[in-house]
């Protein structure tokens, strides 16, 4: 398909980006690695006025760690993030994700921001995201707004970023003594979308009890979510595999696939708690190697 006409413009700075978003409110999308957005362009699902590339845009892609948090910019790609040093030390659960994300152009090029942003109820970052209720960080001329993960995505291709500003950072909480996480994820085929992705996050406690976890699944509803219920089974027990059976199908059943060509919907059901024990069994494992 051909893309419907639009204007293009590649401003140099964030200021400049924020004034171009503020002239031309809601006529303007923004391009970051757009390996999400141009597909959309070329089928006319997305027809915008004008096109902002922020590829010149510097200080966008830096990864660094505080005392309390891991900080991720927006326009950080995926193969970034999977080789930072910080991230291969300490957060092996964004490894199994990174890993995972289409296939080795789309990791070099695609970006954290622009997936975050897009927020196909299929990509992979949200799932994360939700599981570590992650903070994302928007800016606009009046100044940063941060959003909570478990409030940013709200429909398909929806989120709270308003027209007037730009996703600048992601913020996930510094990884502490005996916590641990995973993502797993089932495709057709290497760099497939997702047919289910389940990210799990646990804390132990010193009795080796679940102190919290957080479940976050993608491609089984309109938007990808929080599976809450899965996340107060595990509260406050013993892991075991009948634990995570448990939370597996309270998972399962919390979900809202539509049936397609990767499958009817009980199948996908039935994916989403064993795709969620898989990733509970590697997280349980890591949060006890991680003291």
């Amino acid at each position: 398909m051909i893309p419907a006409q639009f204007d293009y413009v590649r401003p140099g700075t964030l200021d400049e980006t924020l004034r171009i978003l503020k002239d031309r409110e809601g006529e303007a999308k923004l391009l970051s690695g757009g390996y999400s957005l141009i597909p959309l362009i070329k089928l006319r699902l997305a027809q915008p006025a004008l096109l902002v590339d922020l590829r010149d845009i510097t200080g966008l892609d830096g990864i660094s760690e505080t005392d309390d948090e891991l900080r991720i910019g927006a326009r950080a790609t995926h193969r970034q993030v999977h080789d930072d040093a910080i991230v291969q030390d300490h957060y092996p659960a964004l490894i199994d994700l990174t890993g995972v994300i289409g296939d080795p152009q789309v990791r070099n090029w695609g970006t954290i921001g622009g997936s975050v942003a897009h927020a196909d109820p299929a990509s992979d970052w949200p799932a994360m995201l939700l599981a570590v209720n992650a903070t994302i960080v928007c800016r606009g001329q009046s100044g940063e707004r941060l959003i909570k993960s478990r409030d940013f995505f709200l429909d398909t291709f929806e989120t709270a970023i308003e027209p007037t500003e730009v996703l600048t950072e992601i913020r996930i909480r510094a990884r502490p003594k005996g916590a641990g996480g995973a993502y797993t994820k089932l495709e057709r085929k290497v760099g497939d979308f997702a047919t289910v992705g389940s990210a799990v996050i646990v804390q132990l406690a010193p009795d080796g009890r679940i102190d919290s976890a957080g479940v976050g699944l993608t491609a089984v509803a309109e938007t990808p979510f929080a599976a809450t219920d899965a996340e107060e089974i595990l509260k406050g027990e013993q892991p075991s595999e009948e634990l995570f059976r448990r939370a597996g199908d309270a998972a399962g059943a919390q979900a809202r696939p539509a049936g397609d060509v990767r499958g009817p919907i009980e199948y996908k059901r039935a994916m989403a708690a064993e795709m969620t024990v898989r990733s509970l069994r590697s997280a349980v494992a890591r949060a006890l190697s991680y003291t």
